[in-house]
């Protein structure tokens, strides 16, 4: 792969497909500090004429966006699944979505001002205008390498800012082939790409008009108030510990398929993923013997076969904690309900671990309160729909909840009761609709993102009075 120019020795950042760690997709030189400075002062003038164009060029290069990654769909594709392990499917939906990301915040530049006003008192106008905020320092995570990125960039970029991405190690290779792609679409110096470590994401928040972040919860917490300290708006996207909550009305055969697809996909490592499971009393039974059968075609296996849901994880050490979690749980009394037994993995040269529900787990056991990235979850009992709501909602991250019931009532009343911005009833809790605000609970830097709200974050509102003047 062909590196920019300019890129100086600071840290080497290795990327390893995670199937098979002996292949090396890209090794390189990070940048320094001083590179992530000057990279600012390009976006920083790039920034003025790229606000100058105009709305309707904007938009049209938003489009041109969504048509290039369109045109090169299978080659991202098959970069999703080597570099972080994500099934062909998983990652052929990425790909689609990341399309259609950029081709939806392409019609936003040329929205309509928000308000419009007569005076209080006389003629003229009162009226309102975003304004960009300069430049945007983008941390993302390895999790969706392509419409991470997307996702963040097209409505700073529809707003007239520009941006500087600074990618996960793990997926660097992809965000330098989406820059390698765009640099052909878009101007100059609007969108950058600086690979490298912590450093670099520091000196990013420290110089960026607004910084928006993805990754881990110990992170993130620095990055928001790095960003508080100098004044500058910042949203986070951290770790997630999900609930589904399953009572006795529900479908359970449905149900479990869901939570098993939830608690399995991508190997566990969405913020999304089902990380716990609460079932009221009288439906445990039937529950548990739908899981088990929901289990058995879940196991891990190539990314690169069409019906694989679960690859490896991201990494050996990722898989050495979430092979400790489980022993640790088991140790503590609790016992495999579904999933692989007490015992070593697969003995492939990647990093693959089976999906696997637990339960009896002691309340006091990581599992029950942080969100381990992989696939591994706890089943739990609650004695009724209230005690339930109540265990759902200890959770530590408010990502997503879900609830499984044919009662419509009891649906509406967990709507309202459900400490998490998302509520998926008879659904999986993974999936995110990027045509919806996504306001993270729990968390610092707490921010609506997708959908038109992200407009708002990227820019400032200024307020314009036209008065007429009057004949001397």
């Amino acid at each position: 792969m062909n590196i920019s120019p300019g890129l100086v020795a600071d840290s080497v950042v290795i990327s390893h497909n995670p199937s098979d760690p002996g292949d090396v997709l890209i090794e390189l030189y990070g940048c320094s500090p001083e590179t992530v400075t000057r990279a600012v002062q390009r976006a920083a003038r790039a920034q003025t004429a790229w606000l100058a164009v105009g709305a309707a060029a904007r938009s049209a290069a938003l489009h041109r966006v969504g048509d290039a990654l369109d045109a090169a769909h299978e080659e991202l594709t098959g970069l999703l699944v080597r570099e972080v392990g994500k099934p062909l499917m998983e990652a052929r939906e990425e790909l689609t979505r990341a399309v259609a990301i950029w081709r939806y915040y392409a019609q936003l530049p040329q929205d309509a001002p928000r308000a419009v006003h007569e005076p209080t008192s006389g003629p003229g106008l009162l009226l309102t205008r975003r304004r960009p905020r300069g430049v945007a320092g983008l941390i993302t995570s390895w999790q969706f390498p392509l419409a991470g990125p997307s996702w963040k960039a097209a409505p700073a970029l529809a707003a007239g800012n520009t941006v500087i991405v600074k990618p996960a190690p793990e997926a660097t290779a992809c965000a330098l082939r989406l820059a390698e792609i765009l640099k052909g679409v878009l101007p100059p110096d609007v969108l950058q790409v600086a690979p490298g470590g912590p450093e670099i994401g520091a000196t990013l928040v420290s110089l960026a008009d607004v910084v928006s972040f993805a990754g881990s919860p110990a992170v993130g917490t620095a990055v928001v108030c790095a960003a508080a300290s100098r004044g500058v708006p910042v949203q986070t996207e951290m770790s997630g510990q999900s609930a589904a909550v399953v009572l006795p009305d529900a479908n359970v055969t449905r149900a479990a398929t869901d939570i098993a697809a939830a608690i399995a996909g991508y190997a566990g490592q969405k913020h999304t993923t089902t990380k716990r499971v609460i079932a009221v009393e009288s439906v445990l039974p039937k529950l548990r013997e739908a899981l088990r059968q929901a289990f058995h075609t879940l196991s891990a296996r190539d990314p690169n076969r069409a019906d694989a849901v679960c690859g490896p994880v991201i990494s050996k050490a990722a898989r050495d904690r979430v092979i400790h979690a489980r022993d640790s749980a088991l140790a503590s009394g609790a016992h495999v309900l579904a999933g692989a037994p007490r015992g070593d993995w697969k003995q492939t040269p990647g990093w693959f671990i089976d999906p696997i529900l637990l339960e009896n787990v002691p309340g006091d056991h990581a599992l029950n309160h942080e969100g381990i990235c992989g696939p591994v979850a706890v089943l739990s009992r609650a004695a009724s729909f209230d005690e339930a709501i109540r265990a759902a909602n200890s959770g530590r991250w408010g990502v997503v909840s879900s609830l499984h019931t044919s009662d419509l009532e009891k649906a509406l009343q967990a709507v309202d009761r459900l400490h998490t911005e998302m509520v998926r009833v008879n659904a999986p809790t993974t999936g995110v609709e990027f045509l919806l605000p996504f306001e993270r609970e729990k968390e610092p830097g707490k921010v609506r993102e997708k959908d038109r709200a992200t407009m708002d974050f990227y820019t400032s509102t200024r307020t314009v009075s036209l008065l007429p003047t009057t004949s001397a």
